[in-house]
């Protein structure tokens, strides 16, 4: 299973990189929002990774809701995605800000969608197929989103990285892309004159279940993905 992400922020709201920032859970190791305590990415010692995503137009914190941080290591206190999924699933949609949440192990992968407002009646769990699947601020896959227009058929087109050479030339070059037909929306590394952008990138690749032994493959990029280098997560 392989993972890219951008992580796009308000570039003052403090963070700490991938670590085990948290006693009560010595099993996780993911990046720590200063702020709420929580983590948008983190992977466990089972195999587990989950990665939270805002959905349009809720961005930050708002009073009354928890933070959606914390569904991340919520995510990682379970030892496979499938009973991760099933368990976040049930919980009450109204106390968090919309989101999308992908949680993913080396056999399976889940996106756990809350639309928010009083249209969410439920938090949806949805399996994602096996291919390439790109989620952003919109649905799976989503047209309407112009970074997933522009970048999802050249993720398609471009050669699979192979973690076990250190290969991910591809996609970082992708995940580093300035480029854009529709503003900063359509661009996958995000740079502005009003304090948001891109903070942070990994690339994650996630040992098939039956390897037992082998880790993961952890690469992060402390900084704008076109001015960062990628460094090893060690473990």
């Amino acid at each position: 299973m392989l993972l890219a992400a951008n992580r796009d922020e308000m570039l003052d709201r403090p963070w700490l990189p991938p670590g085990r920032h948290w006693p009560d859970r010595p099993f996780v190791i993911g990046g720590l929002d200063k702020l709420a305590g929580g983590s948008w990415f983190g992977l466990n010692d089972s195999g587990v990774a989950a990665g939270i995503m805002n959905r349009r137009e809720t961005l930050g914190p708002l009073q009354g809701k928890r933070s959606r941080g914390e569904l991340v290591l919520k995510a990682l206190d379970h030892p496979d995605a499938k009973s991760a999924a099933e368990k976040l699933s049930e919980l009450e949609p109204d106390l968090y800000r919309a989101f999308n949440l992908v949680i993913a192990d080396g056999k399976e992968a889940y996106w756990l969608r809350n639309i928010g407002g009083e249209a969410s009646s439920r938090i949806e769990k949805i399996m994602l197929a096996p291919g390439l699947s790109m989620i952003t601020a919109y649905d799976l896959n989503d047209p309407a989103s112009p970074r997933v227009r522009r970048y999802l058929p050249l993720l398609q087109k471009a050669p699979a990285p192979d973690p076990d050479k250190g290969d991910w030339a591809a996609w970082e070059r992708l995940l580093a892309s300035r480029e854009s037909d529709e503003g900063i929306e359509g661009a996958m590394n995000v740079v502005t004159d009003f304090g948001f952008g891109t903070v942070s990138s990994l690339l994650l690749a996630l040992p098939a279940r039956d390897r037992a032994g082998v880790k993961p493959r952890f690469r992060f990029a402390a900084g704008r993905t076109d001015q960062t280098p990628y460094k090893e997560v060690l473990f």
